[in-house]
């Protein structure tokens, strides 16, 4: 356990991080303790059950994603920060269009964030010599989700996503795990109440419940994580998804007076977050999406969803949620 000098309050070094992480550019910024997962049996059968689908990796590195301490030998705080992504989007021109999730609409945020993250944890070591600290985005073996709720950035819908009360849900998270013993914040009181909105607007029913999602029927999963074919009943729920779904979070209530974030790497770079089909079926390389969070998937991959978004709107002109 690495200690503040005595002559810095642990409260304050505490509020100095979080004026240092907003000049940094993130929106929210709250401190967890690092102990371990109170959903690990939850989570773990969940992976048994398969609903994680393809996406094996979840499964690798089970103990440090389940425990901080074990992704950083005696961490004691986490730092967990999120920025809004938030930009209202153009009218589409005309055309077939494939719709992109607004998070990946501008910059890789993995990228961005984990430049953020890391000179976050530079300058913390520098004021306590001898911290130790690891970064993570999502794609570490961080349940960030979970570090979030718990640290006071927001609470974990009913959609599994996580959401403020003022900022709500469009929310890039990342995380500073470190030695250093730090005043926790205290947890996000969930406030979905008997709303169901998320629940009833998924069009493949992948809420299977408050709060559980199976991934092998989201969307996202669907045109991201999943390589090959994908069930016939299903493409007709996908509409007119490109990349990812934004579906839950059109619907939920706390979205509706979402900041606009201002941050130049996450303005989109398709102002009316869709791409035209046969732009993407012409598409012999990624170079239009270099350092975009959507390099993510391989061009066979986003060729194939640009032919079932043609399909869909070619049957159903209306398809478009």
């Amino acid at each position: 356990m690495t200690q503040a000098p005595l002559m810095l309050d642990r409260h304050q070094l505490a509020a100095q991080i979080k004026q240092r992480a907003r000049e940094l550019g993130f929106d929210l910024v709250g401190i967890a303790d690092a102990s371990p997962s109170m959903y690990r049996d939850y989570f773990r059968a969940w992976l048994d059950n398969g609903q994680a689908g393809s996406m094996e990796y979840l499964s690798r590195r089970f103990e440090e994603r389940t425990d901080p301490s074990a992704y950083l030998a005696n961490a004691r705080s986490v730092i967990c920060a999120a920025m809004t992504y938030y930009v209202p989007l153009d009218e589409p021109p005309p055309g077939q269009r494939g719709r992109v999730a607004r998070y990946a609409l501008g910059d890789d945020y993995h990228e961005h964030i984990e430049q953020k993250l890391y000179e976050l944890a530079d300058w913390l070591r520098e004021i306590i010599p001898g911290a130790q600290t690891r970064c993570g985005v999502d794609t570490a073996p961080i349940m960030e989700k979970e570090l979030a709720a718990r640290a006071g950035v927001g609470w974990i819908g009913k959609n599994t996503c996580v959401i403020n009360e003022a900022a709500g849900s469009w929310l890039l998270l990342g995380e500073v795990i470190t030695t250093i013993d730090l005043p926790t914040d205290h947890p996000a009181v969930d406030r979905c109440g008997s709303c169901r909105r998320c629940i009833d607007a998924c069009p493949t029913q992948a809420i299977t419940a408050p709060y559980q999602l199976d991934a092998r029927k989201c969307i996202s999963y669907l045109t991201i994580e999943h390589t090959g074919e994908i069930d016939p009943a299903l493409k007709p729920q996908i509409g007119d998804w490109l990349y990812g779904c934004d579906i839950c979070q059109d619907v939920c209530p706390w979205n509706a007076r979402a900041a606009v974030t201002l941050n130049p790497a996450l303005q989109p770079r398709f102002t009316s977050g869709s791409l035209d089909v046969s732009e993407v079926f012409a598409w012999t390389d990624r170079s239009a999406l270099r350092h975009s969070a959507m390099k993510r998937v391989k061009l066979p991959v986003l060729q194939r969803n640009a032919q079932i978004v043609h399909d869909n709107l070619t049957s159903n002109p209306g398809t478009s949620q």
